[in-house]
Protein backbone atom coordinates (compact mmCIF):
# COMPACT_ATOMS: atom_id res chain seq x y z
CA UNK A 1 0.00 0.00 0.00
CA UNK A 2 2.87 2.48 0.34
CA UNK A 3 2.53 5.43 -2.01
CA UNK A 4 -1.07 4.17 -2.81
CA UNK A 5 -2.96 7.60 -3.60
CA UNK A 6 -6.16 5.85 -2.73
CA UNK A 7 -6.24 4.79 1.03
CA UNK A 8 -9.13 6.33 3.44
CA UNK A 9 -7.73 5.93 6.94
CA UNK A 10 -11.43 5.44 8.55
CA UNK A 11 -12.02 7.10 12.09
CA UNK A 12 -12.99 4.90 15.02
CA UNK A 13 -14.47 7.35 16.76
CA UNK A 14 -16.74 8.38 13.87
CA UNK A 15 -18.00 4.54 14.45
CA UNK A 16 -18.27 4.82 18.68
CA UNK A 17 -19.50 8.20 18.37
CA UNK A 18 -19.15 9.11 22.04
CA UNK A 19 -20.65 12.09 23.63
CA UNK A 20 -19.42 15.91 23.90
CA UNK A 21 -17.82 15.35 27.67
CA UNK A 22 -16.10 18.21 29.22
CA UNK A 23 -17.27 20.64 25.92
CA UNK A 24 -19.23 23.57 26.50
CA UNK A 25 -23.23 22.88 25.44
CA UNK A 26 -24.39 24.46 22.21
CA UNK A 27 -26.39 27.74 23.19
CA UNK A 28 -30.19 27.05 24.16
CA UNK A 29 -32.48 27.59 22.38
CA UNK A 30 -31.34 26.54 18.95
CA UNK A 31 -31.09 23.74 16.18
CA UNK A 32 -29.25 20.38 17.26
CA UNK A 33 -25.59 20.18 15.37
CA UNK A 34 -26.01 19.03 12.59
CA UNK A 35 -22.09 17.96 11.64
CA UNK A 36 -22.68 15.81 8.34
CA UNK A 37 -25.17 18.99 6.79
CA UNK A 38 -23.64 19.10 3.16
CA UNK A 39 -23.26 22.34 1.30
CA UNK A 40 -25.42 23.76 -1.10
CA UNK A 41 -24.76 22.62 -4.61
CA UNK A 42 -21.43 24.67 -5.65
CA UNK A 43 -20.62 26.47 -2.29
CA UNK A 44 -17.26 26.58 -0.83
CA UNK A 45 -16.50 25.35 2.32
CA UNK A 46 -14.10 28.17 3.08
CA UNK A 47 -14.17 31.99 3.60
CA UNK A 48 -11.03 34.17 3.44
CA UNK A 49 -10.75 36.00 6.26
CA UNK A 50 -11.18 39.69 5.84
CA UNK A 51 -8.66 42.56 6.20
CA UNK A 52 -10.12 43.64 9.84
CA UNK A 53 -11.12 40.41 10.98
CA UNK A 54 -9.01 38.67 13.40
CA UNK A 55 -6.53 35.89 12.90
CA UNK A 56 -7.02 32.42 15.02
CA UNK A 57 -4.43 32.22 18.06
CA UNK A 58 -1.02 31.84 16.47
CA UNK A 59 0.76 32.25 19.63
CA UNK A 60 -0.96 29.41 20.78
CA UNK A 61 0.01 27.27 17.78
CA UNK A 62 3.64 28.72 17.89
CA UNK A 63 3.58 27.52 21.07
CA UNK A 64 2.99 23.50 20.52
CA UNK A 65 4.82 23.16 17.40
CA UNK A 66 7.08 20.58 18.03
CA UNK A 67 9.14 17.34 15.97
CA UNK A 68 5.74 15.88 14.85
CA UNK A 69 4.74 18.72 13.08
CA UNK A 70 8.14 19.39 10.73
CA UNK A 71 7.62 15.71 9.86
CA UNK A 72 3.92 16.23 8.75
CA UNK A 73 5.46 18.90 6.62
CA UNK A 74 8.25 17.18 5.42
CA UNK A 75 5.47 14.13 4.21
CA UNK A 76 2.94 17.00 2.81
CA UNK A 77 6.12 18.32 0.78
CA UNK A 78 6.46 14.78 -0.58
CA UNK A 79 2.69 13.86 -1.51
CA UNK A 80 3.30 17.45 -3.21
CA UNK A 81 6.42 16.03 -5.30
CA UNK A 82 4.47 13.02 -6.57
CA UNK A 83 3.45 14.15 -10.04
CA UNK A 84 0.06 12.34 -9.20
CA UNK A 85 -0.71 15.29 -6.78
CA UNK A 86 -0.95 17.72 -9.34
CA UNK A 87 -3.45 15.28 -11.22
CA UNK A 88 -5.64 14.75 -8.35
CA UNK A 89 -5.62 18.17 -6.99
CA UNK A 90 -8.67 19.90 -9.01
CA UNK A 91 -10.71 16.89 -8.83
CA UNK A 92 -10.57 16.16 -5.15
CA UNK A 93 -10.38 20.49 -4.48
CA UNK A 94 -12.71 21.93 -7.23
CA UNK A 95 -12.43 25.54 -5.75
CA UNK A 96 -9.52 27.42 -7.59
CA UNK A 97 -10.71 30.49 -5.94
CA UNK A 98 -9.09 29.28 -2.67
CA UNK A 99 -6.62 27.84 -4.04
CA UNK A 100 -4.25 25.94 -7.09
CA UNK A 101 -2.01 23.30 -6.73
CA UNK A 102 0.83 25.76 -6.81
CA UNK A 103 -0.58 27.64 -3.94
CA UNK A 104 -0.66 24.56 -1.53
CA UNK A 105 2.43 23.39 -2.54
CA UNK A 106 4.22 26.52 -2.86
CA UNK A 107 2.61 27.31 0.61
CA UNK A 108 4.06 23.88 2.54
CA UNK A 109 7.69 25.17 1.07
CA UNK A 110 6.98 28.65 2.80
CA UNK A 111 5.57 27.44 5.99
CA UNK A 112 8.12 25.21 6.30
CA UNK A 113 11.04 28.22 6.12
CA UNK A 114 8.87 31.06 7.92
CA UNK A 115 8.78 28.37 11.10
CA UNK A 116 12.44 27.29 11.08
CA UNK A 117 14.11 30.79 10.65
CA UNK A 118 11.88 32.80 12.95
CA UNK A 119 13.50 33.17 16.07
CA UNK A 120 10.32 34.22 18.00
CA UNK A 121 6.53 34.11 17.78
CA UNK A 122 6.39 37.83 17.23
CA UNK A 123 8.25 37.40 14.03
CA UNK A 124 6.47 34.07 12.84
CA UNK A 125 3.33 35.72 13.43
CA UNK A 126 4.66 38.94 11.01
CA UNK A 127 5.99 36.39 8.73
CA UNK A 128 2.90 34.71 8.21
CA UNK A 129 0.35 37.39 8.26
CA UNK A 130 2.55 39.21 5.65
CA UNK A 131 2.47 36.51 3.03
CA UNK A 132 -0.80 34.11 3.72
CA UNK A 133 -3.61 34.21 3.62
CA UNK A 134 -6.17 32.60 6.22
CA UNK A 135 -9.33 30.78 5.44
CA UNK A 136 -11.58 29.87 8.33
CA UNK A 137 -14.07 26.90 7.85
CA UNK A 138 -18.36 27.36 7.49
CA UNK A 139 -18.13 24.60 9.52
CA UNK A 140 -21.91 22.60 9.97
CA UNK A 141 -23.82 26.41 10.72
CA UNK A 142 -21.94 28.46 8.63
CA UNK A 143 -20.19 30.11 11.84
CA UNK A 144 -16.76 27.69 11.63
CA UNK A 145 -18.67 25.08 13.68
CA UNK A 146 -16.69 21.78 13.21
CA UNK A 147 -16.85 18.38 15.33
CA UNK A 148 -13.35 16.99 16.08
CA UNK A 149 -12.73 12.79 16.86
CA UNK A 150 -10.24 10.87 16.97
CA UNK A 151 -8.58 8.37 15.40
CA UNK A 152 -5.35 5.70 15.92
CA UNK A 153 -3.50 2.68 14.66
CA UNK A 154 -4.57 -0.20 15.99
CA UNK A 155 -2.20 -3.15 16.91
CA UNK A 156 -4.14 -6.59 16.86
CA UNK A 157 -3.25 -10.35 17.63
CA UNK A 158 -3.98 -12.00 14.38
CA UNK A 159 -3.05 -15.07 12.34
CA UNK A 160 -2.34 -15.48 8.82
CA UNK A 161 -4.45 -18.98 8.88
CA UNK A 162 -7.76 -20.07 10.61
CA UNK A 163 -7.22 -21.73 13.89
CA UNK A 164 -8.39 -22.32 16.86
CA UNK A 165 -8.59 -18.57 18.39
CA UNK A 166 -8.54 -17.09 15.19
CA UNK A 167 -11.49 -17.50 13.45
CA UNK A 168 -12.78 -14.29 11.74
CA UNK A 169 -11.33 -12.97 8.65
CA UNK A 170 -10.70 -9.64 7.09
CA UNK A 171 -10.15 -9.82 3.09
CA UNK A 172 -8.23 -8.86 0.30
CA UNK A 173 -10.03 -6.73 -2.41
CA UNK A 174 -11.85 -8.84 -4.77
CA UNK A 175 -11.68 -8.23 -8.66
CA UNK A 176 -15.04 -7.50 -9.05
CA UNK A 177 -15.00 -4.02 -6.80
CA UNK A 178 -15.30 -1.17 -8.74
CA UNK A 179 -14.24 2.09 -7.32
CA UNK A 180 -13.58 5.57 -8.90
CA UNK A 181 -9.94 5.54 -10.64
CA UNK A 182 -9.13 8.80 -9.17
CA UNK A 183 -11.22 9.28 -5.70
CA UNK A 184 -11.12 5.95 -4.41
CA UNK A 185 -15.10 5.85 -4.68
CA UNK A 186 -16.95 3.27 -4.09
CA UNK A 187 -19.16 2.47 -7.41
CA UNK A 188 -20.46 -1.05 -6.96
CA UNK A 189 -19.95 -5.23 -7.54
CA UNK A 190 -19.22 -5.45 -11.11
CA UNK A 191 -21.33 -8.81 -12.15
CA UNK A 192 -20.85 -8.52 -15.68
CA UNK A 193 -18.74 -6.48 -18.55
CA UNK A 194 -21.86 -4.44 -18.41
CA UNK A 195 -23.60 -4.59 -15.33
CA UNK A 196 -22.66 -3.14 -11.78
CA UNK A 197 -24.75 -3.53 -9.27
CA UNK A 198 -24.83 -2.39 -5.40
CA UNK A 199 -22.71 -4.60 -2.84
CA UNK A 200 -24.94 -6.77 -0.78
CA UNK A 201 -25.20 -6.10 2.72
CA UNK A 202 -22.43 -6.88 5.30
CA UNK A 203 -24.62 -9.69 7.00
CA UNK A 204 -24.58 -11.39 3.85
CA UNK A 205 -21.16 -10.85 2.22
CA UNK A 206 -20.06 -12.65 5.61
CA UNK A 207 -22.59 -15.28 5.66
CA UNK A 208 -22.61 -16.03 1.95
CA UNK A 209 -19.21 -16.88 1.81
CA UNK A 210 -18.72 -15.30 -1.36
CA UNK A 211 -15.29 -13.87 -0.61
CA UNK A 212 -14.02 -17.35 0.21
CA UNK A 213 -10.31 -17.56 -0.96
CA UNK A 214 -9.63 -13.71 0.02
CA UNK A 215 -9.02 -13.94 3.28
CA UNK A 216 -6.08 -11.84 4.63
CA UNK A 217 -6.09 -12.69 8.50
CA UNK A 218 -7.83 -14.34 11.16
CA UNK A 219 -8.94 -12.21 14.33
CA UNK A 220 -9.74 -13.46 17.94
CA UNK A 221 -13.41 -11.91 17.52
CA UNK A 222 -15.65 -10.28 15.06
CA UNK A 223 -15.61 -7.01 17.02
CA UNK A 224 -12.07 -7.34 16.62
CA UNK A 225 -12.47 -7.46 13.09
CA UNK A 226 -14.90 -4.99 12.91
CA UNK A 227 -13.23 -2.48 14.35
CA UNK A 228 -9.88 -2.76 11.88
CA UNK A 229 -12.23 -2.47 8.93
CA UNK A 230 -13.65 0.92 10.98
CA UNK A 231 -10.14 2.41 11.06
CA UNK A 232 -8.75 1.42 7.49
CA UNK A 233 -5.59 0.06 9.02
CA UNK A 234 -3.63 -2.16 11.78
CA UNK A 235 -0.56 -3.54 12.85
CA UNK A 236 -0.92 -7.42 12.84
CA UNK A 237 0.81 -9.10 16.02
CA UNK A 238 1.70 -12.96 14.40
CA UNK A 239 2.29 -15.71 15.94
CA UNK A 240 5.85 -16.51 16.58
CA UNK A 241 6.72 -13.16 17.13
CA UNK A 242 6.07 -11.61 13.51
CA UNK A 243 4.49 -8.83 12.67
CA UNK A 244 2.61 -7.33 9.61
CA UNK A 245 0.64 -4.30 8.56
CA UNK A 246 -2.24 -3.79 6.80
CA UNK A 247 -4.04 -0.90 5.07
CA UNK A 248 -7.03 0.06 3.11
CA UNK A 249 -7.55 -1.25 -0.29
CA UNK A 250 -10.89 -0.56 -1.07
CA UNK A 251 -14.87 -0.33 0.23
CA UNK A 252 -18.55 -1.38 -1.27
CA UNK A 253 -20.58 1.35 -1.95
CA UNK A 254 -23.29 0.56 1.10
CA UNK A 255 -24.67 2.97 3.59
CA UNK A 256 -22.65 3.84 6.80
CA UNK A 257 -23.73 3.67 9.98
CA UNK A 258 -21.69 3.95 13.02
CA UNK A 259 -21.37 1.30 15.51
CA UNK A 260 -21.67 3.67 18.75
CA UNK A 261 -25.13 5.49 17.50
CA UNK A 262 -26.49 2.21 16.64
CA UNK A 263 -25.75 1.10 20.49
CA UNK A 264 -27.39 4.19 22.00
CA UNK A 265 -30.21 4.19 20.10
CA UNK A 266 -30.70 0.26 20.51
CA UNK A 267 -31.05 1.70 24.14
CA UNK A 268 -27.62 -1.12 24.59
CA UNK A 269 -25.37 1.77 26.00
CA UNK A 270 -26.12 4.92 27.46
CA UNK A 271 -25.06 8.01 25.87
CA UNK A 272 -23.31 9.36 28.47
CA UNK A 273 -21.66 5.92 29.45
CA UNK A 274 -20.47 5.06 25.58
CA UNK A 275 -17.16 4.65 24.49
CA UNK A 276 -14.99 1.97 22.77
CA UNK A 277 -14.02 0.38 26.18
CA UNK A 278 -17.88 0.52 26.86
CA UNK A 279 -18.36 -1.84 23.58
CA UNK A 280 -16.09 -3.95 24.17
CA UNK A 281 -17.15 -5.05 27.79
CA UNK A 282 -20.89 -5.04 26.06
CA UNK A 283 -19.63 -7.79 23.39
CA UNK A 284 -17.98 -9.79 26.38
CA UNK A 285 -21.42 -10.09 28.27
CA UNK A 286 -23.93 -9.84 25.09
CA UNK A 287 -22.07 -10.48 21.85
CA UNK A 288 -25.47 -10.97 19.77
CA UNK A 289 -26.20 -7.06 20.18
CA UNK A 290 -22.94 -5.95 19.40
CA UNK A 291 -22.88 -8.12 16.12
CA UNK A 292 -26.83 -7.35 15.43
CA UNK A 293 -25.75 -3.38 15.43
CA UNK A 294 -22.05 -4.35 13.40
CA UNK A 295 -24.69 -5.60 10.54
CA UNK A 296 -26.09 -2.07 10.19
CA UNK A 297 -23.22 -1.29 8.68
CA UNK A 298 -23.18 -1.95 5.39
CA UNK A 299 -20.22 -0.41 4.18
CA UNK A 300 -17.55 -3.07 4.04
CA UNK A 301 -13.83 -2.39 3.89
CA UNK A 302 -10.60 -4.65 1.76
CA UNK A 303 -7.22 -5.03 2.78
CA UNK A 304 -3.81 -5.25 1.51
CA UNK A 305 -0.80 -5.71 3.31
CA UNK A 306 2.33 -3.16 2.80
CA UNK A 307 6.13 -1.80 4.02
CA UNK A 308 5.63 -0.97 7.94
CA UNK A 309 7.83 2.14 7.10
CA UNK A 310 4.65 3.72 5.33
CA UNK A 311 2.46 2.57 8.05
CA UNK A 312 0.00 4.30 8.81
CA UNK A 313 -0.45 6.39 5.79
CA UNK A 314 -3.31 8.61 4.97
CA UNK A 315 -5.45 8.99 1.89
CA UNK A 316 -2.80 10.92 0.30
CA UNK A 317 -0.49 7.85 0.53
CA UNK A 318 1.94 9.49 2.97
CA UNK A 319 2.34 8.44 6.56
CA UNK A 320 0.40 9.92 8.48
CA UNK A 321 2.04 12.07 12.06
CA UNK A 322 0.68 12.24 15.40
CA UNK A 323 -1.35 14.92 15.97
CA UNK A 324 -0.06 16.88 13.48
CA UNK A 325 -2.46 14.80 10.91
CA UNK A 326 -6.01 15.85 10.19
CA UNK A 327 -8.15 13.88 7.94
CA UNK A 328 -10.64 16.12 6.06
CA UNK A 329 -13.71 15.06 3.69
CA UNK A 330 -11.44 15.69 0.53
CA UNK A 331 -14.55 16.89 -1.87
CA UNK A 332 -14.85 20.14 -0.03
CA UNK A 333 -11.23 20.48 1.59
CA UNK A 334 -7.92 20.65 -0.08
CA UNK A 335 -6.00 18.08 0.46
CA UNK A 336 -2.59 18.68 2.18
CA UNK A 337 -3.52 21.92 3.55
CA UNK A 338 -1.54 23.60 6.30
CA UNK A 339 -4.40 24.09 8.83
CA UNK A 340 -4.76 25.36 12.29
CA UNK A 341 -7.30 23.40 14.21
CA UNK A 342 -8.92 25.02 17.77
CA UNK A 343 -10.96 22.60 19.71
CA UNK A 344 -10.40 21.07 22.93
CA UNK A 345 -8.41 17.48 23.77
CA UNK A 346 -8.94 14.85 25.80
CA UNK A 347 -5.77 13.73 28.43
CA UNK A 348 -4.87 10.43 29.56
CA UNK A 349 -7.03 11.17 32.74
CA UNK A 350 -10.15 12.27 30.59
CA UNK A 351 -10.10 15.99 31.29
CA UNK A 352 -10.22 18.43 28.55
CA UNK A 353 -7.55 20.71 27.61
CA UNK A 354 -7.05 23.54 24.84
CA UNK A 355 -6.20 21.86 21.25
CA UNK A 356 -4.60 24.36 19.33
CA UNK A 357 -1.69 23.16 17.12
CA UNK A 358 -0.81 23.26 13.43
CA UNK A 359 -1.63 20.57 11.57
CA UNK A 360 -1.73 18.86 8.00
CA UNK A 361 -5.06 17.91 5.83
CA UNK A 362 -3.79 14.05 5.13
CA UNK A 363 -6.26 11.80 5.90
CA UNK A 364 -10.03 11.47 5.09
CA UNK A 365 -12.24 8.44 6.20
CA UNK A 366 -15.72 6.76 5.61
CA UNK A 367 -17.67 8.93 8.24
CA UNK A 368 -15.63 12.12 7.96
CA UNK A 369 -18.09 13.54 5.52
CA UNK A 370 -18.93 17.58 4.93
CA UNK A 371 -17.55 20.49 6.28
CA UNK A 372 -18.83 20.22 10.06
CA UNK A 373 -16.81 17.40 10.81
CA UNK A 374 -12.95 16.21 11.35
CA UNK A 375 -10.59 13.58 12.69
CA UNK A 376 -7.63 13.91 14.76
CA UNK A 377 -4.63 10.80 14.54
CA UNK A 378 -3.77 10.45 17.85
CA UNK A 379 -0.64 8.02 17.15
CA UNK A 380 -0.39 4.36 17.47
CA UNK A 381 -1.41 1.51 19.98
CA UNK A 382 -3.09 1.48 23.20
CA UNK A 383 -2.33 4.68 24.74
CA UNK A 384 -3.47 6.50 21.40
CA UNK A 385 -6.40 4.57 21.71
CA UNK A 386 -7.53 5.98 24.86
CA UNK A 387 -6.76 9.91 23.74
CA UNK A 388 -8.61 8.69 20.76
CA UNK A 389 -11.42 6.94 22.58
CA UNK A 390 -11.68 10.52 24.61
CA UNK A 391 -11.87 13.12 21.51
CA UNK A 392 -15.65 14.30 20.83
CA UNK A 393 -15.31 18.09 20.84
CA UNK A 394 -16.62 20.53 18.54
CA UNK A 395 -14.56 23.73 17.14
CA UNK A 396 -12.95 24.98 14.13
CA UNK A 397 -10.18 25.12 11.71
CA UNK A 398 -8.07 27.36 9.71
CA UNK A 399 -6.47 26.94 6.35
CA UNK A 400 -3.33 28.85 4.96
CA UNK A 401 -2.20 29.17 1.97
CA UNK A 402 0.55 31.92 -0.05
CA UNK A 403 -0.83 35.18 -1.38
CA UNK A 404 -0.61 34.68 -5.34
CA UNK A 405 2.40 37.16 -5.58
CA UNK A 406 4.56 35.14 -3.64
CA UNK A 407 3.98 31.42 -5.04
CA UNK A 408 6.96 31.71 -7.75
CA UNK A 409 9.30 32.19 -5.07
CA UNK A 410 8.62 29.53 -3.26
CA UNK A 411 8.66 26.44 -6.05
CA UNK A 412 9.02 22.72 -4.51
CA UNK A 413 12.72 21.46 -4.84
CA UNK A 414 13.62 19.40 -8.39
CA UNK A 415 12.66 15.66 -8.06
CA UNK A 416 16.10 13.99 -8.17
CA UNK A 417 16.27 11.41 -11.06
CA UNK A 418 16.48 7.91 -10.07
CA UNK A 419 19.87 6.10 -10.09
CA UNK A 420 19.77 3.70 -12.83
CA UNK A 421 20.74 -0.14 -11.98
CA UNK A 422 24.28 -0.93 -13.09
CA UNK A 423 24.09 -3.35 -16.47
CA UNK A 424 21.54 -1.10 -17.66
CA UNK A 425 21.84 0.31 -21.40
CA UNK A 426 21.72 4.10 -21.67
Amino acid sequence: MQGCTKFIGISLLAAVSVALVGCEAPPKPGPAPDFARPLAPGECALRKLGPDEAWPDLAAAWGSRDAYLEEALSQDQTWFEFPSSRARFPQMFPFPEVCTWDQASSSVIAFRQILNDSADQSSFDAGLKQMFDCWQTKGWNGKGGVLFTGYYAPEFHASLTKRSGFEYPIYRRPKELETDPVTGKPVGRRVSESTIEPWPSRETIDSSGMLAGLELAWFPTPLDAYIVQVNGSAKLLLPEGKTMFIGYAGVTDGQYVGLGSSLVAAGAIPENQLSLSAIKRLYESDPSTVIANINKNNRYVFFTSYDGKAWPAGSLGVKVTDKASLATDKSVYPPGGIILVDTQASSYGGSRQPFKRFMLDQDTGGAILAPGRADIFMGIGPSAEILAGGQYCEGTLYYFFLKPEYVSQYPLPERKPAAKAKGTAG
